[in-house]
Order: structure tokens, then C-alpha cells, then sequence
């Protein structure tokens, strides 16, 4: 079984406003409102290409409960804890001339929550996957990605992490299955300005040096590149197409990554897969579905 786990799910409020003024009054063109937050765009993605799976994770209130119905209308399984105050995060992404994105901070998370989710993280057996993606709530310790690797290392669980900086590397003595920073994240952590597939692969393999098995490092228009602990590389341009709406598109690159690797154990396939449904979300208003990936898949050659 594949687990995802997202500690800050959002109703992910989107609004189209045509040529958005600061300081002035706008009046939007259309609104949608969708369950957001990386894990569950990462699970979400996976129940469309049929890859069974559960979203771990919090919700509180009233917005937390429109979270879960919402999620689960798109016929995605989870098993959220509810925390008993506060409520889930509106985070607001407005589309207009360009991408602007309001997060909010979200409600806190009590000890006795946290322990309840690593009761359920105890029963993840060998031959499942882990997936932990996106920032940790501040009620949360930094070091809460590594720690839970640290406890469910040696038991044959494949880890999947998608974080930045200090989460990230913290996690690599661990030997996590796929990391998969973007190359302004790779960047960051070297502290150097990467624009090109060519340039990405250096620095992808000192993660693997650093214990990382597979780098996935997505680069919007300039396409992605993978580096394996086998040393295998592999690059990939940008598919063609119109980008409509990047929120979701790497944790879409993650998912379909998973799911090629469950379906053939190939990172060529795994890495194709994982270009296309990133690719696909971007070229598309919500996130792909299964149709939409594999008319991109097909584009790869």
C-alpha cells in the first residue's frame, strides 16, 4: 500500500481575476474550490492512474470536513486524524496575468494528535511506500521528517520525500527511495544558480552520494532530469504544451513517478510517467486525469 502524508491539508480557493490591481477592488471571472496540499495532490493522482493508495494526515473544523468530502468525492481514500481545534487553511491562488498564491499558516497540532499519526505510521509494513511531502505546520518540530524515517527505518518501507532544504537533507542518511527538489531548490541547497538539464546533474548526484537512491529534479519549461544510485541519468525537455496551472504539477511529476515504478520496476518508465502527469496538471485547470497523462505520455516517444 502506498500512504501519503500531508501535516497542512487547504481548501485551495481559486479565483481568476483578469488583470489583477493591487490596492483596488478586482471582480473575479470564475472561483473553484479544491482539496489541497501536496500529499493529497500526490494521492490524488494516484487514484486517477488506479494505483490504490491513502492520504494520512490533519484536518480541523468545518473546513477540514469540506476537505475530507471533497477528496474523497474524487474517490480518493484517507484516513485523516481531526484534530479537536481550529480549522483547516484557505489558502487563496489567484490566476491572472501571473500565478499569485496566499498560504495560510493552519491550526496547531497537540502531542496527542502527533502520536495518533505515528501510531498509524507503526503499521506500515515492508513492501509499502511512504510519502512525505511539503512543509511542516510551525506547531511541529523541524526535525519531524527525519525522525519519522528514523523510526520506520529497517523495515523495508520505501520513502518518498518531497521537501526543501534542511527536511530534505536531514533525510538522506536514510536512504529515501525519491527526493525530488525543483533546480531553484537544488540550487539552494549548493547555493548555486542552476538553469539547465546539463547543469542540474552534478549536484543531483551528490544527493545520491548523500544516500538519496533516486533525484528526481523538476525544471518547469526546461523539462526534468533523473539521476539513480545505479548512476543512471536520464533528461527530458519540457512536453509541448499550454501551461494553464502549475500548482500541483511536481507533486503530479512524484506520483506518476511512484506509480511507474509500482507498475514496472523501470526508470526509464517511471521517469516518463512522471514527466507526463507533471506535465499533464500544468497543462490542464485541475489536476490530469488518466486520459490526460497518457496523451502526453505517448508525446515522450
Amino acid at each position: 500500500m502506498i500512504y501519503t502524508v500531508t501535516f497542512n491539508p487547504a481548501l485551495d480557493y481559486a479565483v481568476g481575476v483578469k488583470n489583477l490591481e493591487p490596492g483596488m477592488t478586482n471582480r473575479s471571472y470564475f472561483e473553484k474550490l479544491l482539496p489541497g496540499g501536496k500529499g493529497l495532490n500526490v494521492s490524488t493522482i494516484l487514484t486517477n492512474l488506479n494505483i490504490d493508495n491513502t492520504a494520512l494526515g490533519f484536518i480541523a473544523g468545518f473546513t477540514g470536513q469540506e476537505i475530507e468530502r471533497r477528496f474523497r468525492e474524487k474517490g480518493c481514500k484517507s484516513d485523516f486524524i481531526t484534530l479537536k481545534s481550529g480549522f483547516s487553511r484557505i489558502n487563496v491562488k489567484i490566476k491572472s496575468d501571473k500565478e499569485t498564491e496566499i498560504n495560510a499558516s493552519g491550526p496547531d497540532i497537540d502531542n496527542g494528535s502527533l502520536e495518533a499519526l505515528m501510531d498509524k505510521l507503526d503499521g506500515l509494513k515492508g513492501g509499502d511506500t511512504l510519502v512525505l511531502a511539503g512543509s511542516i505546520p510551525p506547531s511541529l518540530p523541524d526535525s519531524l521528517y527525519s525522525d519519522i524515517l528514523k523510526r520506520l527505518s529497517g523495515r523495508d518501507i520505501m520513502f518518498v520525500v518531497d521537501a526543501t532544504r534542511d527536511l530534505l537533507m536531514n533525510v538522506l542518511e536514510y536512504r529515501p527511495f525519491l527526493i525530488k527538489p525543483n533546480n531553484h531548490e537544488l540550487g539552494e541547497i549548493f547555493d548555486a544558480a542552476l538553469n539547465t538539464r546539463e547543469e542540474v546533474v552534478p549536484y543531483a548526484e551528490k544527493l545520491v552520494k548523500k544516500g538519496a537512491r533516486n533525484v528526481l529534479v523538476s525544471m518547469a519549461g526546461e523539462g526534468a532530469v533523473l539521476v539513480s544510485e545505479s548512476g543512471e541519468i536520464i533528461k527530458s525537455p519540457a512536453p509541448k504544451g499550454k501551461v494553464i496551472n502549475s500548482v500541483g504539477a511536481g507533486d503530479s511529476m512524484v506520483a506518476g513517478f511512484i506509480a511507474g515504478w509500482h507498475e514496472s520496476q523501470s526508470a526509464e518508465h517511471a521517469f516518463k510517467l512522471g514527466v507526463a502527469s507533471g506535465s499533464a496538471s500544468a497543462f490542464s485547470e485541475e489536476l490530469a486525469t488518466k486520459d490526460e497523462i497518457e496523451i502526453v505520455y505517448k508525446q515522450l516517444g
